[in-house]
């Protein structure tokens, strides 16, 4: 972490540190076991990972679960899939032993829409017609708990996606049920959306976002027939839903 302000729940001990300076996560890997590493996304992402992936070769952790993307072979043209890509083959040609997770669009991406949804009455993330295989974080958060505690998942791969394809008009549809008024999806014009993006975001990132929404529009981003069941299997627990995710979302809103 960065912000030594920061208070950290009870049992949890926060070191503060920069991926880039590798003295700093040399310290924090100091008496660590294991490691969770997830990037955030930013033009170094390759860099920081690789430089704490080679730290924790140098200090022979027991085991590295990667946080990586679903579907990140096929998508090689958007810039940080292509970053975890390199990072997912820099764990394969080394004795480190590792888990990766491949997790698919979060739900929790659309809990900042509030205003765009209970306003504008529009649902904008262009996620086009056929659907994606959205996945809740606290389900992504469950398996790297599971993969980092317990046996038997060195050198796995888990695609992490959610139980049904949400697909943008179906998304709107979900969110006019649960808050009692008209959402319309706001369709696919990714020239539109990009510039929308670079009113709030630094335009390497728009154009990042770009090009992975792209992706599922081109190529779709729905789970494989190989993958059904894996997250229920993995935690115990059917998958969290779009629809209970966005009733407990709105609730927040109201509060």
């Amino acid at each position: 972490m960065r912000d030594a302000k920061t208070a950290a729940p009870s049992g949890v001990e926060f070191v503060v540190g920069d991926l880039l300076d590798p003295p700093a996560v040399e310290r924090a890997m100091n008496g660590a076991d294991k490691l969770y590493l997830l990037n955030a996304v930013t033009p170094d992402e390759l860099t920081q990972a690789l430089i704490v992936f080679d730290l924790a070769k140098r200090q022979k952790l027991a085991h590295v679960v990667y946080h990586s993307v679903f579907r990140v072979d096929e998508f090689l043209d958007v810039p940080h899939f292509a970053s975890k890509f390199a990072i997912e083959c820099a764990f394969r040609q080394f004795d480190v032993p590792w888990t990766i997770l491949r997790p698919n669009y979060f739900f929790q991406n659309d809990a900042s829409l509030r205003d765009s949804l209970t306003v504008s009455g529009v649902y904008p993330q262009p996620l086009g017609d056929t659907g994606i295989s959205a996945v809740d974080v606290r389900d992504i958060a469950e398996a790297a708990a599971i993969t980092l505690t317990t046996e038997g998942h060195e050198g796995r791969v888990y695609n992490l996606n959610g139980p049904a394809l949400l697909s943008g008009p179906k998304a709107a549809a979900i969110w006019s049920e649960v808050l009692g008024r008209t959402v319309r999806y706001g369709g696919h014009d990714m020239d539109a959306f990009e510039a929308g993006m670079r009113q709030r975001a630094p335009a390497w990132s728009a154009f990042d976002i770009r090009m992975m929404y792209e992706g599922y529009l081109e190529r779709g981003f729905a789970a494989e027939a190989q993958d059904e069941g894996i997250v229920a299997v993995l935690l115990g627990h059917a998958p969290r839903t779009y629809e209970a995710f966005a009733r407990e979302t709105a609730a927040s809103w109201k509060t």
